[in-house]
């Protein structure tokens, strides 16, 4: 017993554990690493806390926020409004369409860039998005499956445990007891 005690006390004695201490050269501490990485999102978030509090901006970063959420209000209000200034004076709608098809080429090539970065940068973010809900729900359907192949099985089951149908696929159930289903039961035996 002394033998087995003094190579056990060898490997885990003296507040050291040299099972775990050899494994954690070849694989890292799971736990240490979500300690870590804990850390880590703690201190973003700190810092992203402390770059987004109202208290420390001022009015220009408030000014570019609101310009920020203009574009693509004024863009679609501007249309809108295109369509009805066609409709209540087609005279003057003319005149700046024919404005508007003396712009060069290459300045159209700068504002559909422009609008493409803009709305392109946001239709990114948003495709990522619906791609994770995507995965999200293509991971969901091995249990939608299961459940559908269990409410199926439920199906076959009458309340008493048995079969509604015996095994040699004669249908001899007994509605005499109620009109209802005597009448279905012969509607389907025709």
């Amino acid at each position: 017993m002394g033998l087995i005690e003094k190579l056990l006390g060898l490997v885990f004695g003296g507040g050291r554990n040299v099972v775990a201490e050899t494994a954690e050269v070849f694989r890292v501490n799971a736990e240490a690493q979500s300690s870590r990485s804990h850390e880590l999102q703690v201190a973003a978030l700190g810092q992203f806390g402390q770059e987004f509090r109202a208290a420390r901006r001022g009015w220009f970063d408030r000014l570019m926020d609101a310009l920020n959420r203009l574009p693509r209000p004024t863009m679609a209000l501007g249309t809108l409004g295109l369509f009805v200034a066609a409709m209540i004076d087609p005279v003057w709608f003319a005149e700046r369409m024919a404005g508007i098809a003396l712009v060069p080429e290459p300045l159209w090539w700068l504002l559909g860039a422009v609008v493409s970065f803009y709305f392109g940068a946001r239709h990114q973010a948003k495709g990522q998005e619906f791609q994770r809900e995507l995965a999200a729900t293509i991971a969901a359907v091995p249990n939608v499956v299961d459940t559908i192949r269990d409410v199926q099985a439920l199906r076959d089951v009458t309340p008493d445990g048995g079969s509604d149908t015996p095994p040699d696929g004669s249908d001899s159930r007994n509605f005499s007891d109620n009109p209802a289903l005597a009448d279905w039961a012969a509607a389907q035996k025709r």
